[in-house]
């Protein structure tokens, strides 16, 4: 059987090193996970094509890849192609599911969603963080899931900064924890994007920070559609999580772990043995408390 994987692995602005070690490790473990019953193509997308295009080739060349003749082109079986995806449009995303659904009509194996930005201040880039992180990616799961076939995974990158701690009040944490379908978590992404257009954010319970609270709905999100893909007799398993502290550009290059380092949780939660978990976050390789 022919693998299918889907990498959404760039952000809206600019070209993430973690989503080129995503790719990298996903074509190094695949030939001895469960998954490997033939060739696996994974897609690589990208807004810009010529980073897109640049970062196949980088990978083509890859030392590590090379050294465990993991692609195609040294003998193994991972093959990688570019396809363009600006994950902020949403004209974007149902072109690539298009695509892949006429070239692949027996659907894909697995996604990764790397995509999402980091903008600081107030205003309008609070709003584009939102729009690009959330609702891009609610957009890609919502349009990507059904493409999958049973067995498959599909993970959304979330971050610790979502985690749902002191800096929410009570009532949103409480919010947040008792959502159970996607109307509910996408009514907290509004509610929160009234009060900063009211300047009252941080008296309504909310930090200010747009990255922690879009993060904050990636997981809430994912975990609803989740249990109901579930409820629905589904059998992709659906998660979300924390690459870790690592060394990128979005983190001006201070992260305590290395992009491999950071790219091992998602490729687990697309190749390896989970049990069956589904709509659960995941950091350091295990479930924890969102």
């Amino acid at each position: 059987m022919f693998r299918i994987a889907s990498i959404l692995a760039l952000r809206c602005i600019d070209l993430v090193v973690k989503g080129l070690a995503i790719v990298r490790n996903l074509a190094l473990q695949y030939s001895s996970s469960s998954f490997n019953s033939g060739p696996l193509l994974i897609y690589l997308t990208a807004r810009d094509q010529g980073k897109g295009e640049a970062a196949v080739k980088a990978l083509q060349d890859d030392p590590q890849l090379k050294k465990a003749r993991a692609l195609a082109r040294d003998g193994g079986l991972a093959s990688i192609k570019y396809h363009p995806l600006d994950i902020s449009k949403r004209q974007s995303i149902m072109d690539l599911a298009s695509f892949l659904k006429e070239e692949h009509p027996e659907g894909i194996d697995m996604v990764v969603n790397n995509a999402g930005i980091a903008m600081d201040g107030f205003g309008m880039p609070r709003s584009r963080t939102l729009h690009c992180n959330y609702y891009g990616t609610l957009t890609a799961t919502e349009s990507l899931l059904p493409l999958i076939r049973d067995g498959g995974r599909l993970v959304n990158v979330s971050s610790m900064v979502g985690h749902l701690n002191s800096k929410y009040s009570a009532a949103i944490r409480s919010a947040f924890a008792s959502s159970k379908v996607v109307g509910d978590v996408t009514k907290l992404m509004e509610d929160f994007t009234a009060a900063v257009k009211r300047g009252n954010e941080k008296e309504q319970g909310w930090p200010s920070a747009a990255y922690a609270v879009s993060k904050s709905g990636i997981t809430g999100m994912t975990r609803a559609i989740a249990v109901q893909h579930k409820q629905q007799g589904g059998k992709v398993l659906v998660n979300s999580c924390c690459p870790g502290y690592v060394s990128t550009d979005m983190t001006k290059n201070r992260g305590r772990k290395t992009v491999d380092e950071g790219a091992q949780t998602p490729v687990l939660l697309a190749l390896g043995d989970i049990g069956g978990t589904t709509g659960e976050f995941w950091q350091h390789e295990r479930v924890i408390e969102w």
